[in-house]
């Protein structure tokens, strides 16, 4: 037998052998073991245990999410033809080297080059041409795919056939806004007139890329639509698809019009929202007060609304079925109850639209549930693992999304909170702990703790996307969400089963309950003293190393699991150093914000882009709105331009004419315009064409004048982000665009003897 590397023989019966030897003795006698090797030791241990069996399953999602986050940080597109056999390659290698002791390293890296791949091939999947300059006037002619409602104004969505648009690509699905009420019906063929947009691009360095999402979805630009809209014959079939969607929104339509007889205002859109998805009318003080108090989740269905309503239905149906003693005694109704509810998530989801995050809260329910139905344990990590690998297999593009992010930080934080279990106050039913037990305060700890965890894992991404957090928000969840639980959404699932009978009415009205319950809860708890909890922009590698905090404390067992605390604390100082940018500079050069000498933002013009000067205010942590008097203060401007002094005295000028650029070269320190510089100013100049190269600009003072903060890197030439402008042949041209015919013809004096 082997103990410590010794090598023991049995000893003979009626003889006592020493242990360990003398030998051993005497040698640690002389040479004691030292702690830093008992502790190198130890941790090897804990790494050991860590990597045992059964504990690699939860990493591989980590993998290729980081594959995924690699692909999206790349300056230009991967070559698919390559990407993928590598990847599949390292895949075949580590299936052959399963039993080596390397297996868990090449395992992880044939997962991260998988992620790699999968961005590549959707990104291939859903190539379309994207509008890279502005239209003032396109016709168009095409399919109405999808339909939104918004407070002051409608959306659609239209899959183009035709398209008369100069200098446009023939572009396949645009967004288009309309004046409230004049929106056509999904399945539609229309024709019409609009102004066309080019997909947002990231307002700041570090700023979200909206032009990102939007070409996942399928929209090469956006716009609103100018005059009437005609309603005319298609020329052909819309197909399988828009038929679907078509059905979709017609269930849509039918629920959100049963509510209106009944409901009305923020009290119908928000119920709509719960039941279908359709958020966007609620009303803008209504809508901030629930984000402020923590309650803002509740409007985008997710795990917790599918949680609900599978769980509505497996008790009632397990309720139902246990009634008969026959079925309770011979049946699984537990795994038909399962079934029941698998079958009503399905309807929700498709109710819902079936948006990304809808489809990753549908894939964590369905794997519980199929787990329950095959007698697996539900809620584990590795039900967590494989619900994470089905959404990034289906769209690897939400890995960068704020609500894939924060729900999986949620999700992975409730999981550790019931692996691990609540601590055993309530387990004495003879004291009072026990009294409160019974009476519900269990209930309400488990509540309590899992609202306070979950808060506490998404706050990182809330304040990294939104510069927000919400101090209050375990108070307004605690408050408002077991009504939202008991009350609000099974009086919707019961109204929609009610409404073929005519009987939904009653219903409608209990929703109406708790949703005012849930709106005066968020106001009361926006109204705090500090609930607003502003946070300046950090950049991502902050966020990286605490989301990796997050992850090895929710994964690990050992007590190695506390260096993920100590990441998140490394994290967070690392986001608190981030120095605020003293100039920001809009991508279209239109736009200039300058901070003064009192440490606060002065806006060239203010209220030309209200969208851009919000996201800078935001992303400052300023609480002031777009049309505060003090973003001007300071601010000369008249008919050819604006300028201001900065903090540390230089003038920043913003130059709308030509004419006004003498004067700024002789006293600005830096110039923003979109017309030709004299060759002779000695200013910082930032035109257009840079502008749009580098995606604007963010500035930092120094010592030695001004460090540049680019917003794209250079050379960035991604599907959703093309290359404003490529050098071929001494041709300057859009890229995407054909190049302008220019005559080719040699000079009669360069041409050769031979030519």
């Amino acid at each position: 037998m082997t103990d410590g590397g010794w090598e023991q023989k049995r000893p003979r019966a009626g003889k006592a052998i020493a242990w360990p030897p003398r030998e051993t003795e005497a040698t640690s006698a002389v040479f004691p073991l030292s702690p830093w090797r008992s502790f190198l030791e130890t941790i090897s241990g804990w790494m050991r245990a860590e990597a045992g069996p059964g504990r690699l399953l939860p990493w591989i999602p980590i993998a290729f999410g980081a594959g995924i986050a690699v692909y999206f940080t790349a300056a230009r597109e991967p070559v698919a033809a390559v990407v993928v056999p590598v990847a599949a390659g390292a895949c075949v290698v580590a299936f052959l080297a399963r039993r080596h002791a390397l297996f868990p390293i090449l395992a992880l890296f044939a997962a991260m080059l998988a992620g790699f791949a999968t961005a590549t091939l959707k990104t291939v999947r859903v190539a379309h041409p994207v509008l890279l300059a502005p239209v003032g006037m396109a016709t168009l002619e095409g399919f109405v795919e999808t339909h939104e409602e918004r407070e002051r104004t409608d959306r659609f969505v239209l899959r183009i056939t035709k398209i008369d648009a100069r200098g446009a690509p023939h572009l396949e699905r645009v967004r288009l806004s309309v004046r409230k009420g004049t929106a056509p019906a999904v399945g539609q063929y229309v024709a019409l007139k609009a102004r066309l947009l080019p997909p947002l691009r990231p307002l700041r360095p570090g700023g979200y890329d909206f032009a990102r999402d939007m070409y996942f979805q399928g929209l090469g630009a956006s716009g609103f639509v100018l005059g009437a809209i005609k309603l005319t014959d298609a020329p052909q079939q819309g197909g399988l698809m828009l038929r679907y969607w078509t059905a979709v929104q017609g269930m849509r339509d039918s629920v959100d019009a049963r509510i209106r007889t009944v409901l009305s205002g923020d009290e119908r859109a928000i119920a709509t929202a719960l039941l279908t998805g359709r958020r966007d009318a609620i009303s803008a003080p209504v809508n901030d007060a629930l984000f402020v108090s923590g309650l803002g989740h509740v409007l985008s269905i997710s795990g917790y609304h599918m949680a609900v309503v599978a769980g509505v239905v497996f008790f009632a149906i397990r309720a139902l079925l246990a009634l008969s003693v026959t079925l309770n005694t011979r049946c699984p109704i537990k795994k038909w109850a399962a079934a029941a509810a698998l079958v009503a998530a399905t309807f929700y989801l498709l109710l819902s639209g079936a948006e990304v995050a809808t489809q990753r809260a549908f894939a964590m329910t369905a794997l519980v549930l199929i787990a329950v139905m095959v007698d697996r344990r539900a809620i584990t990590f590795r039900t967590l693992a494989l619900a994470a690998m089905l959404v990034l297999l289906i769209a690897p593009e939400a890995l960068v999304h704020p609500s894939f992010q924060m729900s999986f930080a949620a999700t992975l934080a409730l999981v550790m909170l019931a692996q691990n279990g609540l601590p055993g106050w309530f387990t004495d039913n003879d004291g009072a702990l026990g009294r409160f037990a019974a009476w519900g305060g269990r209930e309400l700890f488990v509540l309590a703790a899992a609202s306070f965890v979950a808060g506490l894992a998404t706050t990182p991404y809330a304040a990294f996307h939104f510069h927000r957090i919400a101090p209050y928000g375990v108070i307004a969840n605690l408050v408002a969400m077991p009504v939202v639980s008991v009350l609000v959404m099974p009086a919707g699932l019961l109204g929609i089963v009610a409404i073929p009978f005519g009987l939904d009415s009653l219903f409608w009205h209990l929703m109406d309950v708790g949703i005012d319950w849930m709106i005066a809860v968020s106001q009361w708890v926006a109204a705090l003293p500090g609930a607003f909890g502003r946070v300046h922009a950090f950049g991502v590698g902050s966020l990286l190393v605490i989301s990796a905090g997050i992850v090895v404390l929710g994964l690990l067992r050992t007590p190695l699991r506390w260096t993920g605390a100590a990441l998140i604390g490394g994290g967070i100082f690392l986001a608190a150093q981030a120095t605020p940018p003293d100039v920001l500079i809009a991508r279209d050069a239109a736009s200039v914000a300058v901070r003064g000498k009192d440490g606060q933002l002065r806006i060239m013009p203010a209220a030309k882009n209200a969208f851009v000067a919000r996201e800078w205010l935001a992303a400052d942590a300023d609480a002031r709105v777009t049309t505060d008097p003090s973003l001007t203060q300071g601010v000369s401007c008249d008919a050819t331009g604006c300028v201001v002094e900065g903090k540390g005295g230089d003038l920043v000028a913003l130059a709308h004419r030509p004419e006004a650029l003498t004067d700024d070269c002789a006293r600005a320190k830096i110039i923003v315009t979109s017309h030709a510089i004299p060759s002779d100013c000695p200013a910082r100049i930032f035109d257009r064409d840079s502008l749009r190269q580098l995606g604007g600009m963010a500035l930092v003072r120094t010592d030695d004048g001004y460090r540049m903060i680019a917003g794209e890197p250079q050379g960035l030439d991604r599907p959703w982000a093309p290359a404003v402008a490529v050098e071929i042949s001494g041709l300057r041209r859009r890229a995407g665009q054909a190049a302008t015919p220019v005559d080719a013809t040699p000079a009669e004096a360069d041409r050769q003897a031979d030519d």
